[in-house]
């Protein structure tokens, strides 16, 4: 369906702060989980980060207590708090819905993804 748009990211020096955004619309985004995919370069996308609908969260152990996985259901959208960043956080991070059977699926459209740049 429609692409989510990603936006907020940008380059940050080691130990600084950005949050993303993620305009997410779809008629069933109230009642789906969403989530953060991170991909650093050369490497697979990997879900970072994930919201339900009932507000429960998960991160994965890289992140967890870095990120913070927020979401507005009246508008539609999710937000990625980074603090605390560090050079392997560099990367492309798109959102996607999801669903769990064992491991993260998307089961939404791609956006194009926002650039997070991270120096030393």
């Amino acid at each position: 369906q429609v692409q989510p748009v990603e936006s907020g990211g940008g380059l940050v020096q080691a130990g600084g702060s950005l949050k993303l955004s993620c305009a997410a619309s779809g008629s069933r985004f109230s009642v789906t989980t969403m989530g953060w995919y991170h991909q650093a370069p050369g490497k697979q996308r990997e879900v970072v980060a994930a919201i339900s609908a009932g507000r429960i969260t998960y991160y994965a152990a890289s992140v967890k207590g870095r990120f913070t996985i927020s979401r507005d259901n009246d508008k539609n959208m999710i937000y990625l708090q980074m603090n605390s960043l560090n050079p392997e956080d560099t990367g492309v991070y798109y959102c996607n819905a999801l669903k769990y059977e064992d491991s993260w699926y998307p089961i939404g459209s791609w956006g194009q993804g926002t650039q997070v740049t991270v120096s030393s």
